[in-house]
């Protein structure tokens, strides 16, 4: 087997380059979203309203409980279903259906969101109760305690993992290719398919995710390092 990565490369890298573009625009919005879900998550979590914790409890762990590749399948595929039954019984006829990127973006918010909002849980949950004393004491009510001395620590304690989970979250824009996004995968097996390339072709995808992934762990570990000095 005579292998033509040169060959392969200038081929392919062109489609690989463009569909770095989507993967960094679905993972930095993504993940954008997910740190949202995450803190109202957590601190629905911690609050004292049993039900809200509860429902909030059973919601983290059925996301948790499930692959992300079936989230992706039963947002694109199932919910607009719903949703069009559901208009269908007032009489509108209508035909929703939601783009693959966009449905990308609402699992991985979603998903990640969940996963994060116990890293942040867990992070408010070992502040020092003497900083929330403290702010109660110089007259900071519940909610300015929590948003100016809890939250902010803990968010900064939890970068190290939120590096981790932004460098996962890459990797697994693979599976979008499920639901028919261009990303980096589905553009490899096309042009595997159609040349027969297929030794070059996975070789050089896995070079691509390499030259996405290690600068975004050696940023994370960058950005720690500020943060523990700024601490």
């Amino acid at each position: 087997m005579e292998l033509n990565f040169t060959k392969a490369f200038v081929t392919l890298g062109p489609s690989l380059w463009d569909g770095i573009g989507i993967v960094v625009y679905i993972t930095l919005i993504g993940f954008a979203l997910a740190l949202v879900v995450a803190l109202l998550l957590a601190v629905g979590r911690i609050s004292k309203n049993k039900v809200l914790n509860r429902i909030l409890s059973f919601f983290i762990e059925l996301i948790r409980g499930t692959p992300l590749l079936v989230q992706f399948f039963y947002i694109y595929y199932v919910i607009p279903m719903l949703l069009n039954s559901v208009v269908s019984l007032v009489g509108i006829d209508a035909n929703i259906q939601f783009k693959p990127a966009t449905c990308g973006i609402i699992g991985f918010a979603i998903n990640y969101g969940c996963y994060m909002s116990e890293v942040i849980r867990a992070a408010i949950m070992a502040i020092d109760h003497g900083q929330r004393e403290a702010g109660l004491a110089l007259g900071f009510s519940e909610r300015q305690v929590l948003l100016r001395f809890i939250i902010p620590p803990a968010i900064r304690n939890s970068v190290p993992v939120f590096g981790n989970y932004l460098v996962m979250m890459i990797k697994d824009t693979s599976l979008l290719s499920m639901i028919s996004v261009q990303e980096l995968l589905l553009r490899t097996k096309t042009f595997a398919s159609q040349t027969f390339m297929t030794v070059e072709a996975y070789t050089i995808l896995a070079l691509f995710y390499l030259v996405i992934s290690i600068p975004l762990s050696q940023l994370s570990k960058i950005v720690e390092r500020k943060l523990k000095q700024v601490g």
